[in-house]
């Protein structure tokens, strides 16, 4: 993209103006008196030459004159609002829920709109079968500071932004420099915004991050870039110091006491913030109880405190390449509320017993208290699974517990299966880095059985959870005590809001384009009902597992699904093939598990829904203040925006390192497969690594090729030769563009 670096300009586009005046009052006839008041001109020849254009504009049909020297709009014009989403260009589309097709803006109607802004849009005829418009009003700025590297000449500077999607360099006059050099990662603050799509914003430096291509410089950057913390405030941290940790023997009688039932943790190696652990006991029935045991947060951050208002901004826990930066201090995410092996521990509870058959027969939910016997890492366990410890280690291995929760969470995964879940089983990337940071090793990550196991009661929980409150006394008619089982527009009835996790099902536009591009291998999918594209979802994915081009495959189709999110109006979850479904067992990580165990506490406060078994729940900490339908609703959508937020931090940091460990392998080959095919080239994906690269078409040897969008495919002009999504290819590391976060490969 072709940056501007230009001063605020002085030059103003009078017409323009003008036009934007009566789109704002378009029903209203305006005089050249009321213009100039509008845009606030006091010069009289600035006036004379309004009064001249609303001439010129009648006279080209744009106006009409409906009484002596007054004019309105000639056409009726449709509006919507929407966001900004910015090209390579330099032009944008407008994603807007008031429209059926994203409306195109060229650059120069932007009108100083930058990516992800919300906008007020005038929609112009169609061209090119696509609506076009212009830009009329900055609603909000999606961003307000930037981090970049600073090119200092003389009294003034510029920012070259991290982002691609910020098509200008910001001016920073001498007076927002504060002394910094040139080279530097910095972040800036837009102190005033440009008007025209040629000028720069302006702004000052207000933090200096380091040098390019450190470590700490890069992390801080990739946080700062997303507008994500990187620690906390001196003063919170304090105020979490000063949260009793002492259970009292008085808090441990309101509760379900499983201290004597064995009890353990699975967790990543490197984890230290324990949100669940289950338990496992025999009855005399021959059936189980199993207990799914998570971190009791909410008894410990209380609501509209510091803390909590803290934690309810973040919204989640970020996990870099070599970090976490916690939604909680980590007196509490790490000490305090995690599941720590030999420590009592408060939780909130879903026990469930169940047969050998895998089948729920009872199930109960309330405040415990636990005591970990054990924290496993998920190797430890897959090596139990695998059958490579035969004999136990020490007297707490829990070989023969490990091997029934296995077996049952087999059962619980066939069921889900069979009722239309789809089984994606993404493979992730992992890094070993040296003491600097640098990488060192690549690792690909599987989802094996161990993780399967702690998925499965996960689930299961939380499908419960989001199922329970139906049950509770609110909900049952007062004539015949019968549950209601038709809320008003599918949503909980009664007075009772709740927070959903929802996944609608795929796009039929994507599902088309998914079908036509796995034809070109031989495979199909099944369009019709929801059942038959999950089954014939699932069916494609066993097709090609272990083929060349599965992760490819397996990665288009993750691509079709729908995004999830949270709300509190309920359409279930697709993907899972669940009716009802919440996130209720990450509370350490997510604030929305917060807010559930809240609606759960403050239930269990109302109606003794759900109490223990010996004596009624009293103190249960309620709402700080009664939250309706659209205060939750924010809070969900807010907790969704973070959720992508973190999601692009953590994708930005793997491919960052990708790059970096590229840098010294410059000219050697690898093999791969072509992941992606533009209209300048092909992305391709090494097998050893999943690094991904491209190879520009004007970088391929002996031929010019043609681009053909519609079968995902570049073609020969004169030799014929193929390339297409998916084709096996060979590559040498053309280059390593750590500033770019980019690698350039050639074909060989």
């Amino acid at each position: 993209m072709e940056r501007k670096k230009s001063k605020k300009g002085e030059k103003r586009d009078l017409k323009k103006e003008i036009l934007n005046v009566f789109y704002r009052y378009e029903n209203r006839p305006l005089n050249y008196k009321q213009l100039a008041k509008q845009l606030n001109i006091r010069d009289s020849k600035v006036k004379n030459l309004i009064s001249n254009l609303l001439i010129k504009l009648a006279e080209k049909g744009q106006l009409q004159e409906v009484h002596t020297g007054q004019y309105k709009l000639k056409q009726k014009r449709t509006f919507i609002t929407g966001t900004v989403d910015l090209l390579t260009s330099g032009a944008a589309f407008i994603i807007s829920d008031e429209t059926d097709e994203d409306a195109y803006i060229p650059r120069n109607r932007l009108n100083g709109a930058l990516h992800r802004d919300t906008v007020k849009v005038a929609l112009r005829s169609k061209k090119k079968g696509r609506p076009e418009g212009e830009i009329l009003e900055i609603i909000s700025r999606a961003k307000t500071e930037y981090v970049g590297t600073v090119e200092v000449s003389g009294k003034f500077a510029f920012l070259i932004p991290d982002d691609p999607k910020m098509p200008i360099d910001i001016f920073i006059p001498s007076s927002g420099m504060k002394g910094t050099r040139d080279g530097q990662k910095v972040i800036v603050q837009i102190t005033e915004w440009p008007e025209g799509y040629d000028e720069s914003p302006v702004g000052e430096i207000v933090e200096v991050l380091g040098s390019p291509g450190e470590h700490e410089t890069e992390m801080y950057s990739i946080l700062a870039e997303f507008g994500l913390p990187r620690g906390f405030p001196k003063a919170l941290e304090k105020e979490a110091e000063k949260i009793p940790t002492e259970i009292s023997k008085e808090e441990i009688k309101k509760r379900r006491d499983f201290r004597n039932v064995t009890t353990f943790t699975i967790d990543p190696a490197d984890a230290k913030d324990f949100d669940d652990a289950l338990s496992v006991k025999k009855l005399k029935t021959g059936n189980f109880e199993i207990g799914v045991h998570i971190a009791d947060v909410t008894h410990y951050v209380k609501p509209n405190s510091k803390i909590d208002e803290e934690a309810a901004k973040r919204g989640t826990s970020i996990y870099l390449v070599d970090r976490v930066i916690p939604m909680l201090p980590e007196i509490l995410s790490n000490v305090v509320c995690s599941l720590r092996p030999n420590e009592d521990k408060l939780c909130f509870s879903a026990v469930f017993e169940m047969n050998e058959k895998g089948e729920v027969l009872g199930k109960w939910f309330g405040r415990t208290v636990i005591h970990s016997d054990k924290r496993f890492t998920y190797e430890e366990v897959q090596e139990i699974i695998e059958g490579k410890r035969q004999k136990a280690k020490d007297k707490n291995d829990f070989k023969v517990e490990i091997l029934e929760l296995n077996d049952l969470a087999k059962k619980l995964r066939k069921k889900r299966m069979q009722n239309g879940a789809i089984a994606f089983e993404k493979t992730e990337v992992r890094f070993e880095l040296d003491e600097k940071g640098n990488p060192i090793g690549v690792r690909l990550k599987e989802q094996k059985d161990s993780h399967k196991l702690i998925e499965e009661f996960m689930l299961l929980a939380n499908r419960t959870i989001a199922k329970a409150p139906l049950k509770s006394s609110s909900f049952l008619s007062k004539k015949d005590g019968k549950q209601n089982i038709s809320p008003p527009s599918g949503e909980r009835g009664g007075t009772w809001p709740f927070v959903y996790r929802v996944h609608d099902a795929p796009d039929g536009e994507k599902l088309t384009a998914l079908s036509k591009i796995i034809k070109q291998f031989g495979y199909q999918i099944t369009m019709g009902s929801r059942n038959n594209i999950s089954s014939s979802i699932n069916q494609l994915l066993a097709d090609v597992k272990g083929k060349g081009e599965a992760h490819m495959i397996e990665t288009l189709a993750i691509r079709t699904m729908a995004k999830a999110d949270y709300t509190t109006k309920n359409i279930g979850h697709y993907g899972l093939a669940f009716d009802y479904y919440t996130h209720f067992t990450s509370p350490i990580r997510r604030y929305p598990d917060m807010m559930v165990h809240r609606l759960l506490e403050a239930q269990l406060k109302s109606n003794e829904f759900l109490t223990p078994e010996k004596g009624k729940q009293k103190d249960i900490l309620p709402f700080g203040k009664d939250l309706g339908w659209v205060d939750l609703e924010a809070a969900c959508n807010h907790a969704s925006k973070m959720e992508r937020l973190a999601e692009g931090a953590e994708r930005a940091s793997v491919k960052y390192k990708q790059v970096e460990f590229m840098q010294d392998k410059v000219g050697e080959v690898f093999t791969g497969v072509i992941s992606g095919v533009i209209e300048w080239g092909l992305f391709v994906e090494l097998n050893e690594t999943m690094c991904e690269g491209m190879v520009r078409l004007r970088d391929i040897e002996g031929d010019y090729f043609v681009y053909e969008q519609e079968n995902y495919r570049i073609v020969g002009s004169r030799t014929k030769k193929v390339y297409q999504l998916g084709d096996a290819v060979t590559v040498r590391v053309k280059k390593a563009d750590l500033f770019k976060k980019q690698l350039d490969f050639a074909l060989v």
